[in-house]
């Protein structure tokens, strides 16, 4: 089967838009220079996303001036000023010291440029071998400022994920298909990842998360499904780097019981009061507290896990629907509301799961295949 749709790339001019962002960000923390190698951030600024174990960095100057450091040879499709190359593959090994080798690139191509006395980085990619760049240097973390650059998706993002959802909902018209009694998880997986690639017409980046019957999720057994059983499928295909998050939960057998469709009814209602309640400023942990409150109607502790999560580059960003962080849904928000409930009666468990996009009067639904199990 060929793959149903064309190519997509960053739009390159929405990556300069996203450049002059984080120059905003620097300009307030009096940075002169931003040094990036998070793959996520390299392709979120450039539009270029190293493959497979390759390497990559991108160094953003005050003065505009966007140097990328490319592994092996210079992208046709990049928002950058400046490219440079390195080898990471010497006779076609993978070097495994890929980033001293970005370093000593760097080095080289900052000689030509103003010093820079105040660096922003990430610190969990700011390693040892990086230490001979910011000698003399203050280093910043930047990391927590990237990740609320990320929060509000551009037009040419929010296409991709778009796409990984369009690869989610081929997955479950192939599991309505091959779910039956006395199928495997691992059939059940290897036929949804072939319905994502189809899709996607190319390998995914991503492949989560939950694949198991009888079970509130997990990765798949060789276990086979029985009669009046659920499946929980929490599909995460990656499609060039940009995730969805959608579950559905799927019965096996013709056939659902009263307390399973009890609880899926409860389930479906709280996605109702997500979509009607949703509003730029709302307060995401108020949201969770009120689904967990409906969700008690079923049974206290039936529900035992966040309501939701922002997706992006990550399969986990924010906003967080969580009692642990206070975040505010904003403008641009891509999250994900998953109820859930589980227990024995339920065989094991029932959680239903959409993706939506906060507008500037609610939410619009990227989700569109249907609930029922």
């Amino acid at each position: 089967m060929s793959h149903l749709y064309e190519p997509l790339t960053l739009d390159l001019d929405y990556c300069r838009q996203r450049q002059q962002r984080l120059l905003a960000v620097m300009e307030r923390l009096d940075i002169e220079r931003a040094v990036l190698f998070q793959p996520e951030h390299v392709q979120y600024f450039t539009g270029f996303r190293p493959g497979g174990l390759l390497n990559a960095a991108v160094s953003l100057d005050a003065d505009g001036h966007c140097l990328l450091v490319a592994p092996n040879s210079a992208p046709e499709h990049a928002a950058a000023d400046e490219v440079v190359t390195f080898e990471a593959q010497w006779h076609c090994t993978l070097r495994q010291d890929q980033r001293e080798a970005i370093a000593a690139i760097l080095r080289t191509a900052w000689s030509g440029r103003s010093a820079a006395s105040r660096v922003g980085v990430e610190f969990s990619n700011a390693g040892r071998h990086l230490d001979p760049l910011f000698a003399d240097i203050a280093i910043v973390d930047v990391e927590p400022e990237l990740w609320g650059l990320r929060r509000a998706k551009d037009p040419d993002e929010l296409a991709m994920i778009r796409r990984a959802v369009a690869c989610t909902e081929a997955m479950y018209a192939r599991a309505r298909e091959v779910i039956e009694p006395g199928v495997t998880e691992i059939e059940v997986f290897n036929q949804l990842h072939a319905a994502a690639v189809e899709v996607a017409g190319e390998p995914l980046t991503g492949f989560g998360n939950d694949f198991q019957c009888n079970s509130p999720g997990g990765l798949p057994r060789n276990r086979a499904a029985e009669a009046g059983e659920l499946f929980v499928l929490d599909l995460g295909p990656g499609y060039r780097g940009y995730y969805a998050d959608n579950c559905r939960s799927m019965r096996v057998g013709a056939t659902i019981n009263d307390e399973q469709q009890h609880a899926w009814q409860a389930i479906v209602d709280v996605l109702q009061m997500v979509e009607e309640t949703v509003r730029p400023g709302l307060s995401a942990q108020k949201l969770f507290h009120r689904a967990q409150e409906m969700l008690d109607e079923y049974r206290t502790g039936a529900f035992f896990h966040h309501l939701g999560h922002g997706i992006g580059l990550f399969p986990h960003e924010g906003p967080h629907l969580n009692p642990h962080w206070e975040d505010t849904f904003a403008v641009g928000d891509v999250f994900t509301a998953e109820p859930g409930l589980y227990g024995p009666e339920l065989r094991a468990g029932i959680r239903l799961e959409e993706n939506y996009v906060v507008t500037e009067t609610g939410v619009e639904r990227l989700t569109g295949y249907p609930l029922e199990l």
